[in-house]
This record gives C-alpha cells, structure tokens and sequence, in this order.
C-alpha cells in the first residue's frame, strides 16, 4: 500500500511560505465535492481527488495515473521545523518545497535551506513565488500557471524567464541542474521551478500536481508501507493543551499506532518506556465548539499521519526524536537502537571545538553537520540550556584557542550560574533562535576577535615594512629627518626600526603624518611623511633608497606563529627581509 508522501516547505523570511500553504489548504477546503482536505495535528492532507480536481484544467494534456493517496503537507514550514522531521540517515520528509521570491531571488536562509535538505537528502522543488507582483502580469485566481503564461505579454515572459534563470543561475553554483517546470527534459537530473503565487492561487495546480507525480514515480519503494508494522513515527513538538496536559505532536510515517500499545522514546536520561494513553486526531472545522472540544479520540492511525499522542512521561521526550510502538520480544533491540542514534547526535568530540547547546535533536544534528562542513570542529553536542559545566569547559579551549572556546546555543536559554560564570571568565555564549543568525553570529565573533588579535599583534611587535623614500620630498635632514615615503609593503609604525638594503639599521619611526593629520600606521600603497631618529639624509639615507622594518628573530618567530591574521604579502615580505638581514656586516 502506498502512503501519501509527507511534504515539507522551507525558504527565506519573507517569501512565501506561510502564504503557499495557506493558498493550498484554502483551495483543497473549496473542493469538499472531491473529498476535500483532512486535518491532522500538525499536518494538512491534500486527498488526490482535490489534487485532480484542482489540477483538472491541465489534467488532460498530462497522463498520470495517480496511486497515492494524496500529499501531507506539514504545517509549520521553515528550517527548524525541517530539521525536526530527522531519522537515522536523513529524513521522514518525502519532499520539499523551496519557496523563492522569484523578484528578490536567493537570500541568505535560502542558501541555508538547500543546506540542510542537501544534508537530509531530501529531494526539493522550487516554487517561484510572487509571478503577481512582476511589472505588467495580468493575475486571475486559482488559474494554473501553464494557462496564466500564455495570457502574458512578450516583455513580461521575458522578465519572468530572466529571474527564473537567475534562480536557475545561483543552484548551479550549490551544485543543481536546474529548469522551469515545462523545460525539464530529465526529472532525475534537473529540478523543477514552478513559477506560482500564493496571494493568487497561480501555479497551485502544478505545485501540487508535479509534487504527487514526482512522488509516485521516483518514490514509489519509500512509500510502499506496510500498514500492520508497528509504528515509527517522530515527535515534532511537545505541548499543552486545555484539558489534555502534555502531549506530543507526532507525525507517523511508518505502519500503525494503536491505543494501549507500549513506546519508546527518549528523553535526556536516556530511552524511556511508556503506553499510549489516547490518540487525537482534530475534529472537523465545523465540529468544533470550544478550544477544549478541538480533538477526537481515535483507536488506531496508520501512516502517514500527524497526531497528538498523551502518554505518561511523554511531556519528557525530545523534539526531533523518534516514537516507536514496542513489544516485550523486540524492547531490548530498539532500546539499542534508539540509544545508538542519541551518542551520534549528542556527543563529546575534538578536544579543541565549539560547544553547542540546541533545544531539539533535528536542529541539533543539522547545527552540528553545518559547522562541520565549514570546517569548524565541535567538542561537545548536547540538548538543554547552557550550564555552569559548559562555560568552564569552554573556557578550557579558550586557553588553547581563543576562536573555539565559544559557546553556541539554539533557542535554549542561559542558567544564571552560567552566565554570571561567562562573564567572570570572558566565554562567549553566542545565542539566537535562526540557525542562520547563530552561524552569522559567530563569523562577526571570529572577524572581530581576528581584529582583537591583530591589535594585540600590532601593539607588542614590529611587523615586516618596506617604504621608499620619494625624490623631491625631503622636509628635514636630520634630528628627526622627515621624508616623503611611499609604502611599497606590509606596514609601518611608530617606534619601527629601519635598515638600508645592506642591512644596516638607520634610525626608528618617531611618527606618521597625512595632511598634517597624525598616523598610528601606514600600509601598502599609502604615501606619508615619516619621522626618523636617527638618520640624516645625504649621509645615511638618501631620496628614493628603499628601507626595511628591521623585524628582531623573536618578533619574527612569533608573526610565522600566527600568519593567519596576516595577508600572505607580509610572510613573503618577511623572507625578503631574512635576505637582508643577513647582508650585515
């Protein structure tokens, strides 16, 4: 039997996303002839009747004949509810839907969003969002995209078809073949843009037409379930509820959950065992008299399904983890399985790496995954809020390394012996509830602590300079000589030695003039007037010598330490000087 595949949206603030599923649940409520659309705690299904209802004036010209009973869209679209939906290896979502503004094209979270899909190896398409608001397009409600193109003008096609290969342009570059729905040659290798507008109803049609087609053949072994299996599903919230207490939004993708049958799931002690007290599913619109008369109770659900499941203890479970029907025969063996799957998300790695603290287990593992394919290593992943425990561990690596004693925290608040301890021992607790913002967040740190780095670098050693004293620009000869220099490399300061291209050292820096304004530095391609003890010119140093910051060995030692803060020009400057050094008699 195959069950309807589970589909989830994601794109930038902004974009859409919100309004795209709206316009779908509102369109599927208007074809209640065709069975209409069903509500499920936290999902929406577009039954395959409002689907080909919806779609029938293109349905024709297509010939698919659809096995699936519909698409389950989950309501809460954006990346951390995505990263919910997680299992062992990827994720329960089926497919996804990017929304881009086709007028504002990739923003950051959009970047973000394929991201994370291409982590999850979810396969997506694009809904280019907004087509109502390209100059001159002429809108009709609910038409499907294909009927609405050939009603536009020349010069509006052609700004459509210029944005759409914009998108097309910027998934290239992420490493996606790419075109408009009705150029696609090769669904396997290209994915699909489907130009649509949630405010108008536009391109729906194909939305979920080519979303249901897409599934049934390219998904068709995942979604082939068997209904009497035990239940698998994933618990995207944890909630309360008038009249209910606690319970968990499930969404169930694989097999069956009745009421009474024993579960597992796990919680921050690890796997706990429980039995399932009800099963909600919610009542119709109509049905619905108060907001403590919004669910029915149900005996059993088979995938794919959202549900709310009351359990003793369930108010204890973690976001983002699996729910899993057990058995006595087979506990032992998903208690393994379970617990497997917590050491890989939540674990203790490199000695030298970030902390990172995050509410949930999807939005955990999608963190962890990201930091890690830029490169940044992680000490230790966990749930729950940031801890005295993690400030003095995270300042441990400070000592060692100053860019990764850091403390990342996703939607989880501070304890204040946490944060009193942060600020005694200056580790920074970097916290935002956008994954995006949170990795933002920490780049500015990285900039402004390399910026930190380098002023320390700068106040406590001479740094490799090279400067070329200008023909026709000698103020002073002498007590303190003043010339017209321009700085060919590297950088220059006050109280910085000079030598001759013989090595011979001539005087030190007193000071750095622009237009009469003091300098604390001069860098590569600036022309200044210099200051120098020492020296006097026509005797020591004359009009177009060159000169060499003369860098001490230790200094020297300590700049090859740290070249990271450096362009690689003042690395090769430092050899040239080596060179130079060497020339002393």
């Amino acid at each position: 039997m195959l069950r309807q595949p589970i589909v989830t949206v994601l794109g930038h603030v902004d974009h859409g996303k919100t309004t795209i599923l709206d316009r779908i649940r509102r369109t599927s409520v208007h074809t209640k002839e065709a069975g209409g659309i069903t509500q499920h705690i936290g999902a929406s299904e577009v039954p395959i009747d409002a689907i080909k209802e919806i779609a029938k004036p293109i349905l024709s010209s297509l010939p698919i004949k659809f096995r699936i009973p519909g698409l389950l869209f989950i309501d809460t679209p954006g990346h951390e509810a995505f990263t919910n939906l997680r299992r062992r290896g990827g994720s329960i979502a089926d497919l996804a839907v990017l929304v881009v503004d086709v007028m504002q094209g990739f923003q950051p979270q959009t970047y973000e969003a394929v991201e994370i899909l291409k982590t999850f190896k979810v396969p997506f398409v694009v809904a280019a969002n907004k087509v109502d608001l390209i100059p001159g397009w002429k809108s009709k409600e609910d038409r499907p995209i294909t009927l609405a193109l050939k009603d536009q003008d020349e010069e509006v096609l052609n700004y459509l078809d210029t944005k759409i290969y914009e998108i097309v342009g910027e998934l290239g570059t992420l490493g996606f073949a790419s075109e408009r729905f009705d150029r696609v040659r090769d669904f396997t290798k290209e994915v699909l843009i489907i130009p649509v507008s949630g405010k108008t109803g536009e391109g729906i049609p194909e939305l979920l037409l080519y979303l249901a087609g897409l599934a049934q053949k390219y998904l068709e072994n995942r979604l082939d379930v068997d209904i009497d299996k035990p239940g698998k599903g994933v618990i995207l919230e944890i909630k309360e509820d008038v009249g209910l207490g606690k319970t968990a939004t499930v969404i169930l993708y694989e097999g069956r959950m009745r009421r009474g049958d024993e579960i597992l799931f796990m919680t921050k002690d690890g796997v706990r065992k429980s039995r399932i007290r009800a099963l909600l599913r919610p009542k119709p619109l109509d049905e619905i008299r108060s907001p403590r008369d919004k669910f029915r109770s149900v005996e059993e659900v088979v995938a794919a399904a959202g549900i709310k499941v009351a359990a003793p203890g369930i108010e204890e479970a973690i976001p983002g983890s699996p729910i899993v029907v057990s058995s006595p025969e087979r506990e032992e063996e998903l208690r393994k399985e379970l617990e497997k799957e917590l050491s890989e998300i939540e674990f203790e790695g490199e000695d030298i790496g970030v902390i990172v603290k995050a509410d949930t287990l999807g939005t955990l593992e999608a963190l962890v995954d990201m930091l890690k394919a830029r490169g940044i290593p992680v000490r230790r992943a966990e749930i729950g809020n940031v801890s005295r425990r993690d400030v003095v561990e995270a300042y441990t690596v400070r000592q060692q390394d100053r860019y990764k004693g850091v403390i990342l925290a996703f939607n989880v608040d501070v304890d204040k012996a946490a944060e009193s301890e942060a600020l005694s021992k200056g580790v920074p607790i970097i916290v935002d509830n956008v994954i995006y913002r949170l990795l933002e967040k920490y780049e500015q740190f990285l900039e402004e602590e390399r910026q930190r780095e380098l002023k320390e670098l700068l106040d406590k050693l001479i740094l490799p300079g090279k400067i070329q004293i200008l023909p026709g620009y000698v103020f002073r000869r002498s007590d303190p000589a003043i010339v017209g220099v321009r700085v060919l490399k590297g950088i220059i300061r006050p109280k910085y030695p000079l030598m001759r291209e013989d090595g011979k050292v001539v005087g030190t820096i007193r000071g750095i003039q622009s237009e009469g304004r003091p300098l604390e530095e001069a860098k590569e391609g600036m022309e200044v007037a210099v200051a120098i003890d020492g020296p006097m010119v026509g005797r020591h140093i004359d009009e177009g010598d060159i000169l060499y910051t003369d860098v001490p060995k230790e200094h020297a030692r300590e700049i090859i330490k740290r070249r990271y803060l450096l362009p690689d020009s003042y690395i090769e400057l430092l050899k040239e000087i080596f060179e130079v050094q060497k020339n002393r008699k």
